[in-house]
Order: structure tokens, then sequence, then C-alpha cells
């Protein structure tokens, strides 16, 4: 790791060097918080987390070889020099805003309420038609997370794109401090982290913090059709780039869960073409295997094919052929990267379970994300499938005082839209329950399948299986505390106990 050694990581995040002997001169090889991970030549970073304390771990990395320690106190003499911080995550924050200053590496940020993760999937494999790309692995997208990704960084790394997510004010600012990124994509301004951030204007405020460390020949692309960063003219003095969907029929994307005109849940503002400087037309959908389109730049069209499903990974596309616009991509290459994509699990993944069509999406969830599900799930209908739609749907968290509401308009949305059943699990999803019910009374069509609740996952477990036929296609989607992943893993196991159709 570049200049990585011990008394320039000192420096970088004012510790002290406690240690008797001679200073080793190499250069780190790893950085790691994990003490499993710990091996020769690796810097051992020591967190006190909230059920193990990482520094009862420091005997054991230097049995592993590693070069060094970073932490908060010693309870006895080391055996290996360590660096002693007030603060070690803040250590973990600072060291790799100093690594990333090393590396010539072009910083791709992608912050948003929904399509972060998957974004972050298409602009890297466009990337990857040019570059040498590193990527945020998993949900490394917080204030450990993102830090462990840039140090993770291979020194011959062309382009990095890093996941950023939060929920608090400030918290931007400090990954913006370490990504320091040359561009910065925002997908959209839901409804998330209300209990946190109060407002959708709060939201827009915490994420913009990521233009703060932006470099000074940065560059900012923004969803157009989002109607609060549409509104956004300049960042630091320059106007950002735009992708979107004109206006009309064949680019109508919002499902309309709107009440009394309101706009439905994704905000959606779309223009005129001239509004974009990427924008998509003659979309095509193809059920669950994705779609095709046309993209337009400079007046310049080209095709498309997008492997993923739903038409918010159009949006998600568009980004990246934005990106790659940016970085001296041709039209060919973002084609074949985008259309090389691959899906995460937990993230609109298509399974073939069996009897079932499982579509994975229980990583997180928030009211624009479940909208964007269903409509993937209804496309499931399309080219004249019979097959049932079956949501799963479970509690969304941090919604603040709007959370009844929002979850009311989940229930409604999915009984509007036309799915086929709808089971519902968790203690919010009752008003989810309950929005489903009053929308089946108020348009006399109550799903084939029936509105179902469940009190927790445990009851939804056992009872689940009742509730399935033969050939469903099964959506399945909540926050992340909800553990929907155990559900999925029934699902790809169990079979339906219903034989009829």
């Amino acid at each position: 790791m570049k200049n990585m050694t011990l008394e320039n990581l000192a420096w970088a995040c004012v510790g002290k060097l406690v240690w008797d002997g001679p200073l080793p001169q190499e250069e780190a090889e790893s950085v790691v918080i994990d003490s499993r991970k710990a091996q020769k030549g690796s810097v051992f970073i020591a967190v006190k987390g909230e059920r193990v304390d990482g520094h009862r771990f420091i005997p054991d990395v230097f049995e592993k070889g590693a070069l060094g320690v970073i932490c908060e106190e010693l309870s006895e003499k080391p055996a290996g020099p360590c660096i002693l911080v007030k603060d070690s995550l803040k250590a973990l924050r600072d060291i790799a805003a100093f690594y990333r200053e090393q590396l010539p590496v072009k910083v791709v940020g992608i912050t948003g309420s929904v399509g972060k993760t998957s974004t972050k999937e298409f602009i890297a494999a466009v990337l990857s038609q040019k570059y040498r790309v590193h990527k945020t692995q998993g949900n490394y997208n917080n204030e450990i997370g993102v830090p462990l990704t840039v140090l993770s960084m291979p020194e011959d790394a062309e382009a990095a794109v890093l996941e950023m997510g939060i929920n608090h004010f400030g918290e931007m600012h400090r990954l913006s401090r370490i990504a320091q990124p040359d561009i910065c994509v925002m997908t959209n301004i839901g409804q998330c982290h209300l209990e946190f951030l109060g407002s959708r204007e709060g939201i827009l405020k915490a994420k913009s913090e990521m233009f703060d460390y932006m470099k000074e020949d940065g560059c900012v692309i923004l969803n157009g059709d989002d109607d609060m960063l549409s509104a956004i003219t300049q960042v630091k003095g320059k106007k950002p780039l735009f992708y979107g969907i004109p206006t009309g029929p064949a680019a109508d994307m919002d499902g309309g869960c709107g009440e009394d005109g309101e706009p439905g849940m994704h905000g959606r503002a779309p223009g005129s073409a001239g509004k974009y400087d990427v924008y998509a037309e003659k979309i095509r959908m193809k059920g669950l295997l994705g779609s095709e389109a046309v993209f337009v730049h400079d007046g310049e069209k080209f095709p498309v094919r997008i492997p993923l499903p739903g038409e918010h990974m159009v949006y998600n596309a568009l980004a990246a052929a934005a990106v790659g616009f940016q970085l001296g991509l041709t039209e060919e290459e973002i084609a074949e990267g985008i259309a090389s994509t691959q899906g995460v699990n937990g993230r609109s993944r298509i399974v073939q379970a069996g009897e079932w069509v499982l579509i994975d999406d229980c990583y997180n969830a928030n009211p624009v994300s479940m909208e964007a599900a269903i409509d993937l799930l209804l496309q499931a209908k399309e080219n004249g499938s019979d097959s049932r739609t079956v949501a799963v749907l479970g509690d969304m968290f941090e919604l603040g005082e709007e959370e009844k509401k929002l979850h009311e308009r989940v229930g409604r949305c999915c009984v509007e839209k036309g799915a086929d059943c709808l089971i519902c699990a968790g203690t919010l999803s009752h008003a989810m329950y309950e929005g489903a019910l009053d929308a089946a009374k108020e348009t006399g069509s109550r799903p084939s399948g029936g509105i179902h609740y469940f009190p927790d996952r445990q009851e939804l477990l056992a009872g689940i299986p009742d509730l399935l036929m033969p050939g469903d296609t099964i959506l399945v989607k909540a926050s992340h505390g909800m553990g929907f992943e155990e559900v999925v893993k029934l699902l790809l196991t169990k079979q339906p106990q219903n034989q009829k159709r």
C-alpha cells in the first residue's frame, strides 16, 4: 500500500507511536478491523464494537505477523509497534482519506434514497470495459464500510465506484472526505431515514454533503426526473449533468399511487428531451428478462439491452451511461457494459425456486423502492403469463411520523396495481394490511389470493407455505432489520403445500 508506513499512518491519524524497538519501514500490505483477517504485513485497527472489543485481540494479530496496531488503549506491553489514538473509528477514516490521496484513481461516489447498489453495479460494469475497477462489496457503504473499501483498493486501480449511504446529518461529509469523488451521482430523494433527517428536504441536504470534498474539476450527475434533484441548477459553480426519461406515453414510468393529484412516491418530474444530457426512448419492457431501449447522448442514438428487470433499472443504466461518457467511453463500450451487469443477492435478484419464481429483494425497503418492486412483480404477467403475483412485504423502518401513512400507501398501491395476493408481516405492516383492505373495499376488487397479515417473521415462516401455489411469482421485500432473508431461504428449499391453481 503506497506510502502506508507506520510512521506515515501515525501522522495521518494524529496518533502516538508506542514501541521501544526499531520501527519497521516497510509499507502495510492491508488495513483490517477484523482480527481474523490479520496476516503478515497487516495493520490492525482495534475498534470497540457493540458486542466485541477489538482491543482483546491485539496479542493475536501480532502472533499472526501484523506489522502494527492502531488502538485507543493498551492493557499490557505490546508485542509489536502500536499507534495510540483517541478514537479508532476516526483513525480508520483519517487513514482511508490519506490512502485515497496517494492514488491517482478516478472515484465515482453514488448516493440516493433508492438504487445505489444496482447503480453501482451498472457503473462498475460499464467502466470495466476500459478501466481496472474497484467497487464497494456487499453493504460496505457506511462510515466503516467506505473507509475499508478505500483501504482495500489495489494500487493499480484506475477507477473506483463507491456506494455511500447515510441516515444522519454529518455522515456524508465525513464519507466525502474519505472518497474525495471526481464524479458524484445522486439517484433520487425518496422517503427514507425520515426519523433522523425529518423530511425530503432534510434528506437532500444530508446527501448533498457528498459534494463537500468533490475534486475541483469534478462533475455532478443527477436524476433529472426527481423533482428535488432537477431543481438543482449548480454545484460549486458548475451545472450538473442530468439523465432521465422524457415525457411521453412510451416513457411514462410513474405508477400513479399518489393521492388527490399528488405525484406518486417516486417524486417524478419528467420533462422534454432537451432537459437531459443522457436520456432513454423507445423503452420496451421484457418482463423479468429486463428491457431494451435507445439511449441518446449529444444527439447520437444507440441501442441498449438492460438485463436487470424493472423500469427503475432503466434509470440506473442511464446513470452508468452518463458516468461512462464523462470518463471517455464509447457508445459501444457503454452498451456492452450495461448488458453485462449482474444482479446482487437481495436486490431484485430473480431466482427459479422449484415451482416458484422468486424476486429476492429482501435486503432493504422504503416507500419508493417498495413501489418499484411491486411494479417489477407485476411484469410477470406480461406476455400472457398466467402466473399469480404474490407480494410478501414487511416493515419499513426509519420513516418517522409518516410511517403509518406510508405503510398504508404501500398496501393500497399493491391492491390498486393488481397483485393477486398480498402477505404482510410485522408490527408496522399492519397499517399496510389496513391500507390494502381499504383499497379493496373502495375499488370492489379484492386480490384473488387474498390479503393476509402475520404479526412477526416467525408466524410468517410458519404460515406462508399454505398460501402459495405452484407457478407463483413471489416478491419478498422489507427493511433489513426484519430478517426476510430467512423467508427467502425458506422459499428456496420448500415447495408449495397447496397444489391447486
